[in-house]
């Protein structure tokens, strides 16, 4: 059973306080941002704030990354460098398969095989979808919608339906579930408005992504609460199982329980469920 991704926290690495916190807020995954959250006066002292906060974050659960610059930039090779030592590195705007063979060739070099997770932004990281998921080689591990930045060289408007945005959304979660990878939606910018989280949350579950990308604290409680099996969820799947397990279904392929056809493909996905379920509870 894959480790639980609900909650992927976006923290900058010109921030110390904000990186001292975040250690115990029970996220997920934290994300030590080299890129957008840092101005460019402020990269090479970002930069050095890598190995402190990742060994500050060694005993908080949570899966340790670094978002470098693009390797294109004055910045990437340094902070590949830096990032070497984290659990995965997040590649932004990654556009073609020759961008993640770049980034493992160059985690190699510093002797490391850490995954890689791909940031979707630009129309052409859409148009490559694709290839990019299906790369060998490279360690791809996840795939991240970057919502402001689709929007932006979409020139679409990020409305609360986001209706621009759900065909793009439902490609990336399908070429993940194609080639067994992580997928995380997007942020929710307005940190303030928990009903606006939630509904977009919902919309992002729906979908069928693992979490979602936060950029505030009291985002993370509220990421917990909106993926991952719902009460309802695990009580169903129980039944499901329940079900199959009495004497008079023994051997059969399909089942009817509460005036459904239940496939024995339904025992397997509620089988799933159960066991993250007590993942997450653990």
């Amino acid at each position: 059973m894959r480790r639980l991704i609900r909650s992927a926290l976006f923290v900058p690495a010109s921030k110390p306080r904000a990186i001292e916190k975040a250690a115990i807020l029970g996220a997920d995954m934290l994300i030590l941002d080299l890129e957008d959250a840092v101005g460019p006066q402020e990269k090479d002292a970002g930069r050095e704030a890598v190995a402190q906060a990742l060994k500050s974050w060694e005993g908080s659960g949570a899966l340790r990354a670094v978002r470098i610059n693009g390797l294109t930039t004055s910045w990437g090779s340094a902070d590949i460098a830096a990032a070497a030592s984290a659990d995965l590195v997040v590649l932004p705007k990654v556009e073609q398969v020759g961008d993640l063979h770049e980034a493992r060739s160059a985690l190699n070099a510093q002797g490391s095989s850490i995954p890689i997770w791909a940031m979707i932004e630009t129309p052409r990281s859409l148009l490559n979808l694709a290839g990019i998921a299906a790369a060998t080689g490279t360690g791809l591990g996840g795939l991240i919608a970057g919502t402001n930045d689709l929007c932006k060289e979409l020139h679409c408007s990020p409305d609360r339906d986001r209706m621009a945005l759900l065909a793009h959304l439902s490609q990336i979660v399908c070429a993940a579930r194609a080639y067994q990878l992580y997928a995380l939606d997007g942020v929710y910018n307005q940190f303030l408005d928990p009903k606006g989280f939630r509904a977009e949350a919902e919309q992002s579950h729906l979908l069928g992504f693992n979490g979602k990308t936060l950029i505030h604290p009291n985002q993370v409680d509220l990421a917990h609460l909106y993926f991952g099996p719902s009460a309802h969820e695990l009580e169903q799947a129980a039944r499901i199982v329940a079900a199959f397990a009495a004497p008079e279904n023994a051997g059969k392929g399909v089942i009817s329980l509460d005036g459904q056809m239940i496939e024995r493909l339904h025992l397997e996905q509620a089988r799933a469920l159960l066991a993250m379920g007590s993942d997450n509870d653990a």
